[in-house]
C-alpha cells in the first residue's frame, strides 16, 4: 500500500456537504488532512459540474463512485456518462434496498442483472464492483449470498469492494476474502471494528477496533487492490468525522503504508 492509494468515502462526511459552500470547506479539509483522493458518495444539492471543479482546484482525484443501485441495473449508461464527467473508472453499486434476496431464485435474479449491468459497463471501458454488508452472509442453501454472487458472475462484470467491517459483522474473515477475491478486488473499504463493554458492536478508526490491518493489507497488495478507501460510518471520534478521518490517515501512514 501506498498513501497515493489511499482515499476517503465522502459519506463519511456526508453531514457537511449539503450547499456547495459546505462541499468547498470538507474537501480542503480533507486536502488538507493528506489525502489525495476519495470516492464520491453522500454528497448533497451540489451540482456534478461544481463538484467536478471543486476537486480540482483542491487537487483531489475521485478513484470510484457510488451511484445508486437502480440506476446502475436499469441505465448503466448513464452511469457511465456521470463517471466521465469525473474522470474515473470505477462505479460500486452501494446496497440491495427494495431488492428481495429470501429465496434462491431471486437471488439468481439479483446476480444476473448485477452481470448484466457490468457487461454494458465494460463494454463502456468502466468497471462494476459490489459493495457488501452483512446481509450477504445470509445462506441461500449450501452457500451465502455473497459466494453466489462472486461465483455466478463474470468477473470482467464484477469485481469487489469489499467492506472489512462488515465482512467481520456478517461472520466472515477479512483476510480470507481478500485472498478469494484475488485479482477481483480493485477496492477496499476500510472500516474498523470495535466492540464496547456493554458487548455491542461499533464503527472504529483504523487501528482503534480489533482487526489485524498488517495481515489485511498484506493480502489486499497480494490481492491487486489498487485502492484503499477509509470510511467511518458512525462513532465518530469525538463526534467529529474530519478528526475520525486524520487519526485513520496517520495510523495508516506510520503502521500501514510500504512506500
Amino acid at each position: 500500500m501506498k498513501m497515493s492509494q489511499v482515499a476517503v468515502q465522502l459519506y463519511t462526511v456526508r453531514d457537511f456537504l449539503k450547499t456547495p459552500a459546505d462541499a468547498k470547506r470538507t474537501l480542503r479539509r480533507i486536502r488538507q488532512i493528506g489525502y489525495e483522493s476519495v470516492q464520491v458518495s453522500g454528497v448533497g444539492d451540489v451540482e456534478d459540474a461544481d463538484l467536478v471543479c471543486m476537486l480540482k482546484d483542491e487537487g483531489l482525484t475521485v478513484c470510484v463512485m457510488h451511484e445508486k443501485g437502480d440506476l446502475i441495473l436499469k441505465h448503466p449508461e448513464r452511469v457511465g456518462e456521470r463517471l466521465e464527467l469525473f474522470g474515473c473508472s470505477d462505479v460500486a453499486y452501494p446496497f440491495p434496498a427494495d431488492v428481495p434476496l429470501a429465496t434462491a431464485a431471486q437471488v439468481r435474479t439479483f446476480v444476473r442483472a448485477l452481470d448484466r449491468a457490468g457487461e454494458r459497463l465494460h463494454r463502456a471501458g468502466k468497471l462494476l464492483s459490489y459493495h457488501n454488508h452483512d446481509l450477504e452472509f445470509v445462506r441461500i442453501g449450501p452457500d451465502t449470498i455473497l459466494e453466489i454472487l462472486y461465483r455466478d458472475t463474470d468477473a470482467r462484470h464484477l469485481q469487489a469492494e469489499l467492506d472489512t467491517y462488515w465482512v467481520q459483522a456478517g461472520g466472515g474473515s477479512p483476510e480470507a476474502w481478500i485472498r478469494r477475491l484475488r485479482k477481483r478486488l480493485p477496492i477496499l473499504h476500510m472500516k474498523d471494528y470495535g466492540v464496547t463493554a456493554e458487548r455491542r458492536a461499533v464503527f472504529r478508526e483504523i487501528g482503534a477496533g480489533n482487526l489485524d490491518w498488517k495481515a489485511i493489507v498484506r493480502e489486499s497488495d497480494r490481492a491487486g487492490c489498487r485502492w484503499f478507501v477509509v470510511e467511518q460510518d458512525a462513532n465518530w471520534m469525538r463526534n467529529d468525522p474530519f478528526r475520525s478521518l486524520r487519526a485513520s490517515f496517520e495510523y495508516i501512514q506510520e503502521s500501514l503504508v510500504t512506500a
